[in-house]
């Protein structure tokens, strides 16, 4: 009973810490495809007196993806019935080019800025408008979720000291006595700490089964998916290649740090 209560405790906090992590995870993948989701549709409007070519411009505004025309065809349709065919053509005649631009990254408002302060210094170009109050908002609001999401990782950091600190201490009590005897009796000191990394590595493998378990059944129920449909974004809750490799590698490395800690005050006190 009191072996399984020692296993318990380091296999909760090595869940905590490991879940947590997970949920950060998340959190930033979110964030990334929402900052995408921006990206794409988000663009510059430009209005031109002549044709704009795409290759000129993209060589001389780094921050250009692409370039696309905007056809006026639509409202000229709508004024067939009330325009005859003489004034339609001088309709289509005088009426400028409409471009929509595209962007590489999801821009800062000084991008923006001095993006449409260059072009609208060339000839050929009459007027261009960015949204910037709306673009500005948003932006602003992308930089609150990413501050949170750091606040959020540095808690994380906290409780992860605090457990690992907490279970060291606790990992002391409880084999200081054995450790003890078994220098009297001469073991080595690998030979002594044995029985502390085998408990090491059987719970941190545990911790992370059990993770990889728990967003199984989230990922199955699919209520998560309901939030990311409703901003019309695609997060992957978690990546059974990528990140079981790492919440293993987590939980082994803080398992067996925290063993060496163990033996490296345990010498420190002989």
């Amino acid at each position: 009973m009191k072996s399984l209560k020692n296993h318990f405790s380091l296999i909760a906090a090595l869940f905590t810490i490991l879940f947590t992590l997970q949920v950060y995870q998340i959190l930033e993948r979110t964030i990334t495809a929402y900052e995408e989701s921006l990206r794409a549709n988000y663009s510059i409007v430009v209005i031109a007196n002549t044709e704009l070519e795409e290759a000129s411009l993209k060589s001389q505004f780094t921050l250009i993806r692409s370039l696309e025309e905007v056809s006026p065809e639509k409202v000229i349709k709508r004024l067939e019935k009330e325009m005859d065919k003489t004034s339609l053509g001088l309709l289509r005649a005088s009426l400028p080019r409409f471009y929509r631009l595209s962007l590489e990254h999801y821009p800062e408002p000084e991008e923006v800025d001095m993006l449409s302060s260059q072009l609208e210094n060339m000839k050929q170009i009459k007027r261009v408008e960015s949204f910037s109050k709306t673009h500005d908002q948003i932006y602003k609001l992308l930089l609150l979720y990413k501050g949170i999401t750091q606040v959020f990782a540095f808690a994380i950091f906290v409780v992860t000291l605090l457990l690992i600190i907490k279970e060291m201490r606790i990992w002391q009590f409880q084999h200081a006595e054995r450790m003890n005897i078994m220098a009297l009796f001469g073991a080595p000191i690998m030979l002594r700490s044995a029985v502390l990394f085998r408990l090491a590595i059987i719970d941190a493998l545990c911790a992370a089964a059990l993770v990889l378990a728990a967003f199984g059944v989230i990922i199955r129920t699919r209520w998560a998916e309901s939030y990311f449909n409703e901003i019309n974004i695609q997060v992957t809750l978690f990546d059974y290649a990528k990140d079981s490799f790492l919440h293993f590698a987590i939980a082994l490395s803080l398992s067996v740090l925290l063993a060496l800690l163990l033996i490296i005050n345990h010498k420190e006190e002989v």
